[in-house]
């Protein structure tokens, strides 16, 4: 069965948590950026502490912010307020690249392309660690795969938030309405041909 098949409101838990908690066998694996994707605001903190932890281990010399105002709902990027906090954490400024502009998951991949683009060259690019909320990992590898080039690979790196992971997001109201919310919008996405279909 094809995501835009599916039905957010028929899935089971089960369901639900293969749908939208990607896993990789890449997990980890070094590569030449940690791309962090824009939050809206909810726990951005822990991508960054997540960014933050791969850098120090050597998984890569850069890190990407990616996320802008949100059409003016903020007076700062999302972007340069995890810049400052990768920097009080021991990051060093000019390991670390941001991009301003985009307001939401496409966006964020569509408006990063040119940055690292301009630092590192797409063409020298072969894999890029992936930083967000565990249920928002399938959207995000979708969508590289959607728009990225087709050479480079993808190491899932989810955030490591105490709840909202695949084995206890249900027990966390605030995270079990993102996983609904989530799930409704992958599948609508997808059927809309935002991002490319995929077997579910």
């Amino acid at each position: 069965m094809l995501i835009s098949e599916l039905h957010a409101d028929r899935l089971s838990r089960d369901d639900l948590t293969r749908l939208l908690f990607a896993d990789s066998p890449l997990k980890e694996e070094r590569g030449e950026c940690i791309f962090v994707f824009g939050s809206g605001g909810s726990l951005a903190e822990e991508r960054v502490k997540k960014a933050v932890q791969l850098y120090h281990a050597g998984k890569a010399s850069l890190i990407l912010f990616s996320g802008g105002t949100r059409w003016g709902q903020r007076s700062v990027p999302e972007s340069l307020i995890m810049r400052e906090q990768a920097m009080q954490w021991g990051v060093p400024a000019e390991a670390i690249l941001v991009e301003m502009e985009s307001n939401h998951t496409k966006e964020n991949v569509l408006a990063s392309m040119l940055v690292l683009d301009r630092k590192l060259g797409l063409n020298r690019i072969g894999r890029l660690l992936v930083v967000s909320a565990p249920w928002h990992m399938r959207r995000c590898l979708l969508t590289l795969r959607t728009y990225m080039p087709g050479w480079i690979d993808y190491a899932l790196c989810p955030d490591d938030r105490s709840c909202g992971q695949s084995y206890n997001w249900w027990l966390c109201p605030g995270e079990e309405k993102k996983v609904y919310r989530e799930a409704e919008a992958l599948i609508h996405y997808v059927r809309e041909g935002h991002i490319a279909d995929d077997l579910f």
